[in-house]
């Protein structure tokens, strides 16, 4: 049974409260939304803090980003959004979150894209990091649109998170399965370092959520060999200020091309 609009606002408070209480937002960061119908979008207004929102802090505006019946402004990281509904179909739900551990694996140029907890394998596929954008322009929307073609959750570099569901719920937990493999993944380069799945399993692990309905994305990492990497799908995109990003192969070669160098 659909829920009413007064239920899909109630629930979208709920999350935003949930989120701040876990650290997933803080102040007036992140921003929600949720697709109601072909043309109207419900979307936290800009410059709230999400532990204090309210359901009078939920604008509507349309598939072009016009607000519909208020004086309040949607967030000025509406586009993002705009472009997941656009690009695809299958998206009800939207969440541009700052979790700390996610948000410092791309500060620290730790990358997620690996195959290494079999749940996060089977739901997500695996979790790219989109290049770095000046935050609330529409560079961020142009650099996170292949992306969000093949993949529901997503690193943006130095800027938080992005996930994608068929509702809030799901969005939801996308998010807070990031930031566990991302939390896990810290402790582990603490401890030692990762340790990949083997390739088999991880094409059996991708079976077995398609088979679920899970829709994870391809696997394009750095570890276990069964990557789509082949296909030419990358585990970090380009920022539109900067050079093309280089693998950490690329980087040691480089690295011991200079000590060489130096040595002369």
């Amino acid at each position: 049974m659909e829920k009413s609009l007064r239920e899909i606002k109630k629930e979208l408070v709920e999350i935003c409260h949930i989120m701040h209480q876990k650290g997933f937002i803080s102040a007036t960061d992140g921003n929600l939304s949720v697709k109601i119908s072909s043309n109207r979008i419900l979307i936290t207004a800009s410059g709230i803090n999400k532990g204090f929102m309210k359901e009078s802090d939920i604008i509507t505006i349309d598939t072009d980003g016009k607000p519909i019946g208020t004086s309040l402004k949607p967030s000025s990281e509406m586009r993002m959004h705009l472009i997941a509904y656009k690009l695809r179909e299958d998206v009800k739900a939207v969440i541009h979150a700052h979790p700390t551990a996610c948000t410092a694996c791309s500060v620290a140029e730790v990358s997620l894209a690996k195959c290494i907890l079999p749940e996060v394998v089977m739901t997500l596929g695996m979790i790219p990091t989109a290049g770095y954008a000046t935050p609330g322009t529409g560079e961020i929307a142009d650099i996170i649109g292949n992306l969000i073609k093949n993949y529901d959750a997503m690193i943006l570099d130095r800027h938080g998170t992005l996930t994608l569901g068929k509702d809030l719920v799901t969005a939801y937990n996308h998010l807070e399965k990031m930031e566990y493999v991302a939390n896990v993944t810290l402790f582990a380069r603490q401890l030692g370092t990762e340790k990949f799945l083997e390739e088999k399993e991880v094409n059996r692990l991708i079976t077995m959520g398609k088979k679920l309905g899970l829709n994870p994305g391809p696997v394009s990492c750095q570890g276990c060999g069964a990557c789509g990497r082949k296909e030419g799908l990358p585990f970090k995109t380009k920022s539109l200020n900067s050079n093309p990003l280089i693998t950490d192969e690329e980087k040691l070669v480089q690295e011991i091309i200079r000590k060489i160098e130096n040595l002369h």
